[in-house]
């Protein structure tokens, strides 16, 4: 059987690589990718270290409660039985006695 080579990957990427990763690829604008690496020598650790910590931080978080929902008081809740009045708010407070 003869092996299989990947002529878009050196030998050496193929041997240190973890059979459980996924290798993946992101365009980063010039001035973030100098802030990772300014922040990993900074912090003593690579800028792929930093990245998954931020992925993994990102993925961990619970995620956000929905609001709760409201009812809509646009359409009556309970339909009319009997005849509509309509009234504006004028004459309804017309209608009420204020202390």
């Amino acid at each position: 059987m003869v092996p299989t080579v990947d002529l878009n990957k050196s030998p050496d990427h193929t041997e240190h690589m973890r059979t459980d990763a996924i290798r993946t690829s992101i365009d980063l604008p010039r001035d973030l990718h100098r802030r990772l690496h300014e922040a990993a020598a900074r912090k003593g650790c690579s800028a792929r270290k930093l990245i998954l910590a931020g992925i993994e931080q990102a993925v961990s978080e619970p995620e956000p409660m929905r609001p709760v929902r409201r009812l809509s008081l646009d359409v009556p809740l309970v339909p009319p039985a009997g005849r509509t009045i309509n009234l504006t708010n004028e004459e309804i407070y017309d209608l009420i006695e204020f202390p």
